[in-house]
């Protein structure tokens, strides 16, 4: 038996569901051999379509010790809560992975959906990091 879901999980299974489906949505029309810009655009046309909130390369800034010690622009954040990052590669390698996570930990979100329009069928990797560490931080669109 299965523990009962709390409503943050909820919320984030059905923000990424819907993303989920406006991406199986530009994959279906589009198909692989674009550019990740053209699948970003089509995927948040889609997600604004579908009513979901996102914003495009936004910012995040990743401070240590207090100082901007690096920044990084994310294809997409949903709802404010949910990364996604585009690929168009042949496959996904474990790289990909690791920066998503990264990603997670900078920003202290939880959960980041990498898709792979580059191979016949959208590749798709669900990365959630439940415990972002405290000794970095980081700012979406500015200083925290």
């Amino acid at each position: 038996m299965q523990p009962p879901m709390d409503a943050d999980t909820r919320r984030y299974d059905e923000i990424t569901e819907r993303i989920i489906g406006c991406a199986f949505k530009v994959a279906n029309i589009l198909g692989p051999g674009f550019l990740e810009k053209v699948y970003e655009n089509a995927l948040a046309y889609e997600l604004r379509s579908a009513g979901l909130y996102v914003e495009q390369q936004k910012a995040v800034q990743v401070r240590y010790a207090g100082i901007v010690v690096g920044e990084y622009v994310a294809d997409l954040l949903g709802h404010d809560c949910i990364l996604v990052e585009l690929k168009a590669a042949k496959a996904l390698d474990d790289v990909h992975t690791a920066r998503c996570l990264n990603y997670l930990k900078a920003c202290g979100l939880r959960v980041c959906l990498l898709l792979n329009f580059g191979s016949p069928k959208l590749l798709i990797r669900r990365i959630v990091h439940e415990f972002p560490d405290r000794r970095s931080s980081a700012s979406i669109g500015g200083s925290k």
